[in-house]
Protein backbone atom coordinates (compact mmCIF):
# COMPACT_ATOMS: atom_id res chain seq x y z
CA UNK A 1 0.00 0.00 0.00
CA UNK A 2 1.13 3.60 -0.70
CA UNK A 3 2.10 6.28 2.26
CA UNK A 4 -0.56 8.18 0.37
CA UNK A 5 -3.35 6.05 1.66
CA UNK A 6 -1.96 5.96 5.19
CA UNK A 7 -4.07 7.32 8.15
CA UNK A 8 -2.85 7.49 12.16
CA UNK A 9 -5.26 9.44 14.06
CA UNK A 10 -6.34 9.32 18.01
CA UNK A 11 -9.76 9.49 18.83
CA UNK A 12 -10.00 9.54 22.14
CA UNK A 13 -7.76 8.73 24.96
CA UNK A 14 -9.74 7.96 28.62
CA UNK A 15 -9.32 6.50 31.91
CA UNK A 16 -10.38 3.24 31.41
CA UNK A 17 -9.91 1.72 35.49
CA UNK A 18 -7.86 3.12 38.52
CA UNK A 19 -7.12 2.14 41.67
CA UNK A 20 -5.36 4.10 44.77
CA UNK A 21 -4.75 2.34 47.89
CA UNK A 22 -2.66 3.35 51.00
CA UNK A 23 -3.09 0.59 53.28
CA UNK A 24 -1.11 1.36 55.71
CA UNK A 25 -2.14 4.99 56.99
CA UNK A 26 -1.54 6.83 58.74
CA UNK A 27 1.34 5.27 60.08
CA UNK A 28 3.13 5.43 56.68
CA UNK A 29 3.47 9.42 57.05
CA UNK A 30 4.94 9.22 60.52
CA UNK A 31 7.64 7.36 60.06
CA UNK A 32 11.28 9.27 59.43
CA UNK A 33 13.32 8.55 55.97
CA UNK A 34 10.42 8.42 53.42
CA UNK A 35 12.73 6.38 50.91
CA UNK A 36 10.56 3.99 48.98
CA UNK A 37 11.48 1.27 46.84
CA UNK A 38 9.05 1.81 43.58
CA UNK A 39 8.43 -1.27 41.52
CA UNK A 40 6.74 -0.23 38.35
CA UNK A 41 5.06 -2.64 35.99
CA UNK A 42 3.59 -2.34 32.17
CA UNK A 43 1.75 -4.19 30.34
CA UNK A 44 -0.60 -3.38 27.20
CA UNK A 45 -3.04 -4.81 25.15
CA UNK A 46 -5.28 -4.21 22.16
CA UNK A 47 -8.46 -5.07 20.15
CA UNK A 48 -10.13 -4.38 16.94
CA UNK A 49 -13.29 -2.38 17.65
CA UNK A 50 -14.37 -1.46 13.99
CA UNK A 51 -12.35 -1.51 10.43
CA UNK A 52 -9.22 0.19 10.76
CA UNK A 53 -10.26 1.02 14.71
CA UNK A 54 -8.51 -0.14 17.81
CA UNK A 55 -8.72 0.32 21.09
CA UNK A 56 -4.90 0.28 22.93
CA UNK A 57 -4.87 -0.25 26.86
CA UNK A 58 -1.60 0.99 28.62
CA UNK A 59 -1.82 -0.64 32.15
CA UNK A 60 0.86 0.28 35.03
CA UNK A 61 0.78 -0.90 38.43
CA UNK A 62 3.28 1.02 40.89
CA UNK A 63 3.96 -0.43 44.27
CA UNK A 64 5.84 1.78 47.12
CA UNK A 65 6.54 -0.38 50.00
CA UNK A 66 8.46 1.41 52.91
CA UNK A 67 10.34 -0.29 55.49
CA UNK A 68 8.42 -3.53 54.24
CA UNK A 69 5.29 -2.54 54.25
CA UNK A 70 2.88 -1.10 51.27
CA UNK A 71 2.72 2.59 51.30
CA UNK A 72 0.74 2.83 48.27
CA UNK A 73 -0.64 0.76 45.30
CA UNK A 74 -1.47 2.37 42.09
CA UNK A 75 -3.32 0.38 39.02
CA UNK A 76 -4.33 2.59 36.10
CA UNK A 77 -5.59 1.59 32.85
CA UNK A 78 -5.44 4.30 30.38
CA UNK A 79 -6.56 3.83 27.00
CA UNK A 80 -6.99 5.10 23.88
CA UNK A 81 -8.75 4.59 20.88
CA UNK A 82 -6.79 5.21 17.24
CA UNK A 83 -7.53 4.87 13.77
CA UNK A 84 -4.97 2.82 11.93
CA UNK A 85 -5.55 2.39 8.16
CA UNK A 86 -3.31 1.37 5.25
CA UNK A 87 -0.41 -0.02 6.80
CA UNK A 88 1.10 -3.08 6.05
CA UNK A 89 0.39 -5.78 8.66
CA UNK A 90 3.67 -5.89 10.21
CA UNK A 91 4.17 -2.15 11.07
CA UNK A 92 0.22 -2.16 12.34
CA UNK A 93 1.14 -4.57 14.80
CA UNK A 94 4.58 -2.57 15.72
CA UNK A 95 2.34 0.59 16.28
CA UNK A 96 -0.80 -0.82 18.31
CA UNK A 97 2.44 -2.94 20.73
CA UNK A 98 4.80 0.42 20.60
CA UNK A 99 3.55 3.90 19.28
CA UNK A 100 -0.05 4.05 20.59
CA UNK A 101 1.42 2.67 24.43
CA UNK A 102 3.79 5.63 24.36
CA UNK A 103 1.53 8.30 23.11
CA UNK A 104 -0.81 7.15 25.86
CA UNK A 105 2.28 7.09 28.89
CA UNK A 106 2.33 11.00 29.26
CA UNK A 107 -1.34 10.83 29.88
CA UNK A 108 -0.93 7.73 32.74
CA UNK A 109 2.38 9.59 33.72
CA UNK A 110 0.04 12.72 34.78
CA UNK A 111 -3.01 10.66 36.08
CA UNK A 112 -0.47 8.56 38.45
CA UNK A 113 1.54 11.21 39.56
CA UNK A 114 -1.93 13.42 40.96
CA UNK A 115 -3.48 10.08 42.37
CA UNK A 116 -0.02 9.45 44.65
CA UNK A 117 -0.02 13.23 45.35
CA UNK A 118 -3.92 13.43 46.46
CA UNK A 119 -2.91 10.16 48.87
CA UNK A 120 -0.53 12.57 50.85
CA UNK A 121 2.73 11.17 49.59
CA UNK A 122 5.71 13.16 47.95
CA UNK A 123 5.00 13.68 43.87
CA UNK A 124 6.26 10.83 41.78
CA UNK A 125 6.91 11.01 38.40
CA UNK A 126 7.63 8.13 35.96
CA UNK A 127 11.08 7.67 33.98
CA UNK A 128 10.20 7.76 30.02
CA UNK A 129 9.62 4.53 28.89
CA UNK A 130 10.97 2.85 25.40
CA UNK A 131 8.11 1.01 24.10
CA UNK A 132 10.05 0.32 20.83
CA UNK A 133 12.62 -1.61 22.72
CA UNK A 134 9.91 -3.48 25.02
CA UNK A 135 8.20 -4.45 22.05
CA UNK A 136 11.12 -5.76 20.41
CA UNK A 137 12.19 -7.68 23.03
CA UNK A 138 8.89 -8.90 23.61
CA UNK A 139 8.63 -10.23 19.29
CA UNK A 140 12.10 -12.02 20.17
CA UNK A 141 10.70 -13.40 23.02
CA UNK A 142 7.94 -15.12 21.26
CA UNK A 143 10.11 -16.11 18.43
CA UNK A 144 12.54 -18.08 20.91
CA UNK A 145 9.41 -19.84 22.46
CA UNK A 146 8.05 -20.59 18.81
CA UNK A 147 11.95 -22.43 17.87
CA UNK A 148 11.83 -23.97 20.86
CA UNK A 149 8.53 -25.49 20.24
CA UNK A 150 9.52 -26.55 17.06
CA UNK A 151 12.71 -28.37 18.35
CA UNK A 152 10.86 -30.37 21.08
CA UNK A 153 8.57 -31.51 18.28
Amino acid sequence: MSEENQQFAIQKTYLKDVSFESPNSPQSFTGEGWRPEINVQLNSSNHSIAQDTYEVVLDITVTAKHKEKTAFLVELKQAGIFTIAGFAEENLRGMLGAYCPETLFPFAREAISELIAKGGFPQLLLQPVNFNAIYTQQLEQQAAAQSEQKTAH
